[in-house]
């Protein structure tokens, strides 16, 4: 029996020689570009690759930080390839505060400053209730330190003594 493997078409390259086409870009997820496309508007990035390098960055950092049930139902609520992006940290060893955060954030941008990260981190974290809901934004700021309540959009209420 003879079996057909299809092949990619070949590209004809300078000197008539052939090399394989490409594989094509799968589609990428309408939620993900929606997701995307809510931090380009929160952030008033001028391009959306630079929306999109932003909110890989800042989930990545994200997903070290979120743990347990909290992370998981984080994954759940998020289109996938952010999920994946949050899923495949490693839990930080170390909580960190809010100002570290955003400092571990700066460190992953070429060229930030604390302010332009903190801008960034909001600028994504800010998207997140409406997506991710309340509920489990609550949550996750209960695992947090104090602080991250104002990245995510939030006020940062703090019981009377």
């Amino acid at each position: 029996m003879t079996t057909l493997t299809p092949q990619k078409p070949a590209i004809p390259q300078p000197g008539g020689t052939l090399t394989p086409a490409p594989a094509p870009r799968p589609a990428q997820d309408p939620a993900w570009r929606e997701l995307v496309d809510a931090v380009r508007e929160a952030g008033q990035y001028p391009t959306r690759s630079e929306a999109e390098s932003v909110t890989r960055i800042v989930l990545s950092a994200l997903g070290g930080h979120v743990v347990g049930d909290e992370r998981v139902d984080l994954a759940r609520a998020l289109p996938e390839e952010a999920a994946r992006v949050v899923a495949s940290q490693i839990p930080a060893t170390r909580r960190l505060s809010a100002s570290e955060f955003v400092d571990s954030v700066a460190a992953r941008i070429e060229g930030a400053t604390p302010a332009t990260a903190r801008w960034d981190v909001s600028s994504v974290l800010s998207v997140l209730p409406p997506l991710v809901g309340d509920e489990l934004v609550t949550r996750i700021l209960h695992q947090l330190p104090s602080g991250y309540a104002l990245l995510f959009g939030r006020a940062e209420l703090t019981p009377a003594a």
